[in-house]
């Protein structure tokens, strides 16, 4: 009988440590408790604001690349969506903040968003900055580097922010009988393969990383569902 209440006892603990895994703690060696962390925990704010529509705003560009923002601008919308979120229609909304002298992003972020709840009825203002869109000839790679900031309209507080660089290696071998051709060979191939990535993809690619952990909204499938999965890195770099 002790044996079948202990076998019992032991399977409701197990399972509970499978149910409520935000709840998870250990002893450390020094005496301290260490609770593993939960989107529940690290997001609190974005949980209990529960946002419904987002706002794309243009892209701040702190790149070399003058063609960066309008490139990264038409990758943001569809990740955000896929999240579970309403994102107002890109480019209608653009007209309207160009209209209103309201297309460079860096004079708002700092700044009272509650005109943007107002005007568009906005629950989130989604700002990025581009750090790096660059290709290179010197080591062959194409890499982006790019922050993303979402920020309440009604809190002015940072709800979700993740950095995230992404680096595609675009050099090539190509190996002949004789190494001076070899070497030329390689060096042209590698330019033309650097020259040819685009970067909307490696943007897109970005994107998918970086928003892989947004706290899922009211129209995904796993809304309400992934308060206790693990939260990611705030700075991800993947090559």
């Amino acid at each position: 009988m002790k044996r079948r209440i202990s076998i019992c006892l032991s399977v409701l603990i197990v399972s509970c440590l499978f149910l409520f895994p935000s709840c998870m703690s250990f002893d450390m060696s020094d005496g301290t408790t260490y609770q593993r962390p939960t989107k529940a925990s690290k997001y609190a704010q974005f949980y209990q604001e529960n946002p419904v529509v987002m706002l794309i705003m243009p892209p701040i560009n702190d790149s070399l690349n003058v063609d960066a923002k309008d490139y990264f601008y038409s990758t943001l919308a569809v990740p955000v969506a896929e999240a579970g979120f309403y994102v107002l229609p890109p480019y209608l909304t653009l007209e309207v903040l160009q209209r209103e002298s309201a297309y460079d992003s860096e004079l708002f972020i700092d700044k009272d968003l509650s005109k943007f709840k107002e005007v568009f009825g906005a629950d989130v203002a989604v700002f990025t900055k581009i750090h790096t869109w660059e290709k290179s000839m010197l080591d062959y790679s194409v890499s982006v580097k790019i922050e993303y900031i979402f920020k309440s309209t009604e809190t002015n507080e940072v709800l979700y922010r993740k950095t995230a660089t992404m680096v595609r290696d675009t050099s090539q071998s190509i190996e002949t009988d004789d190494d001076i051709l070899s070497a030329v060979l390689s060096i042209v191939v590698s330019s033309v393969s650097t020259v040819l990535v685009d970067y909307v993809d490696l943007a897109q690619n970005c994107n998918e990383y970086a928003l892989s952990n947004l706290p899922r909204g009211k129209y995904h499938k796993r809304y309400g569902q992934d308060l206790n999965d693990s939260p990611t890195a705030d700075e991800i770099t993947l090559e």
